[in-house]
């Protein structure tokens, strides 16, 4: 008969049978020899989108299988489409497929990208919010589904997958189709779970 043995909420160094233990995160184990580790759900620093070309959120541990990204309020100055990009030690660029349908009052519209995960952005004075999350689908190959609600009539629906990693993932970055428009306004962030 197996007993379950709750510890402390400091975490040890040594797994040992029935151990589990809690300080933000939970652990289950199966011998003295493995653990398996559950990980909460991790909240990112919300970044202000102001400024710079591109917002990157780096350093993303290694058990993570699920993003998701936030906009509030995100602006730029100018109307090339968002795009998320994803890379493990530095950013891939190419060899996504992509699409997002625009949905502008009563008119239906589409495009796709090679360059990451993209959506609309109707016009400079508009602000985009919402989410997108990314999911890891195995051997480093990443799946996006989401939604951006601008301030205006218009809103777009993203989906898509990534090309392989070429490693675990370990950052995110946001910016634009052209990579050249400018932040000025909202906030981004991240949750990011295991």
């Amino acid at each position: 008969m197996s007993i379950l043995v709750l510890t402390s909420d400091t975490l040890i160094g040594t797994a040992a049978t029935g151990n589990i233990e809690y300080n933000g995160q939970f652990f289950g184990t199966d011998s003295a020899a493995s653990r398996a580790q559950m990980q909460r759900i991790v909240s990112g620093t919300a970044v202000a989108s102001t400024s710079g070309t591109s917002i990157d959120f780096t350093s993303l541990p290694a058990f993570v299988k699920k993003i998701t990204v936030m906009f509030s309020g995100v602006s730029t100055n100018s109307t090339s489409n968002f795009l998320i990009q994803i890379g493990s030690g530095s950013v891939t660029t190419s060899g996504y497929a992509s699409r997002a349908v625009f949905f502008s009052g009563a008119t239906l519209s589409g495009s796709t990208s090679s360059a990451g995960f993209g959506g609309a952005n109707w016009a400079a004075a508009n602000t985009q919010s919402g989410a997108i999350t990314l999911t890891l689908l195995g051997s480093n190959t990443w799946v996006a589904t989401g939604y951006l609600a601008d301030s205006g009539t218009n809103a777009s629906s993203i989906g898509g997958t990534s090309p392989a990693l070429g490693g675990t993932l370990d950052r995110v970055r946001i910016t634009t189709a052209g990579g050249t428009d400018t932040f000025d306004a909202g906030s981004i962030n991240i949750l990011y779970e295991g």
